[in-house]
């Protein structure tokens, strides 16, 4: 696969899932999922715990691949090319397609350091000083850290922490950021400061965000799809997409009554 094939045949939906389930051994975790991610837009993903959210976000830059038993069947396209293809190199996939996590897991590196560390491997061959400092700009950190950036990386804050990890992965320059619950652990000030800064990078980013935090994804997102679970024959659980629309009608006006009931809080 040449290094640039994957910036080919940019479209309007930067993320296409189609009739995707995804399985750990024999156990089907996720069924017949259908939904497009559109470019420059903050999409939600809701639902209660064990609905699938989380893997279906790690299918889209392959993380679910270093899971033993993991399978997925039907069709995830990234810029319309099937990113489970043989020719796509899983590793040139994850920086097109970077993740943040639910932790911050800032490296035991210095602050600089830490953002620096992806594009060194990548082979980052422009001003290394001026990545780092607009990367730490577009995370909102730059003037919180700006005198101290020899300083470790583990001596933030969470909050500050989170927004390291998000410079981090904004400085190997990716066109999608992944989001598995960045707020989960912080408090209610830098759980606010984050999503001002979700607001910022849409204008050059594809997001994609899972959270437990309706109000959160009322907020963030333009975007948002409800996952639930349903019992299976075997007697276990399985995640399925219930519906998909832009945000105000999910929260406002859903098609499902399940839909209705879970961002009200009547159930989950």
């Amino acid at each position: 696969m040449a290094s640039n094939s994957l910036l080919e045949r940019p479209t309007s939906n930067v993320l296409r899932t189609e009739d995707v389930s995804v399985y750990y051994g024999n156990f089907l975790a996720l069924k017949n999922v259908s939904l497009d991610i559109p470019k420059n837009k903050i999409t939600a993903f809701i639902g209660p715990s064990g609905c699938g959210k989380s893997t279906l976000l790690r299918c889209y830059n392959r993380l679910n691949d270093l899971i033993k038993g993991f399978k997925a069947n039907g069709g995830i396209s990234y810029n319309g090319q099937n990113i489970y293809a043989s020719d796509i190199d899983p590793v040139e996939l994850r920086r097109r397609i970077g993740m943040v996590f639910q932790k911050p897991n800032p490296f035991p590196k210095s602050i600089y350091d830490n953002v620096a560390f992806g594009a060194r491997i990548n082979g980052y061959r422009g001003d290394m000083d001026e990545l780092v400092e607009r990367s730490l700009k577009q995370a909102a950190l730059w003037e919180e850290v700006k005198d101290k950036l020899r300083q470790s990386g583990l001596a933030l804050s969470g909050g500050q922490q989170q927004r390291l990890c998000i410079a981090r992965a904004l400085a190997v320059q990716p066109d999608v950021i992944l989001m598995d619950e960045p707020c989960s652990a912080l408090d209610p000030i830098s759980t606010l400061r984050i999503e001002e800064v979700l607001h910022e990078l849409k204008q050059q980013y594809t997001i994609v965000i899972v959270t437990h935090n309706m109000q959160q994804a009322s907020r963030v997102s333009d975007m948002t799809a409800f996952f639930n679970v349903e019992p299976t024959q075997k007697g276990g659980r399985v995640g399925y997409l219930v519906e998909y629309d832009e945000t105000q009608i999910i929260f406002h006006n859903p098609a499902k009554e399940a839909t209705q009931e879970y961002v009200s809080g009547r159930f989950g």
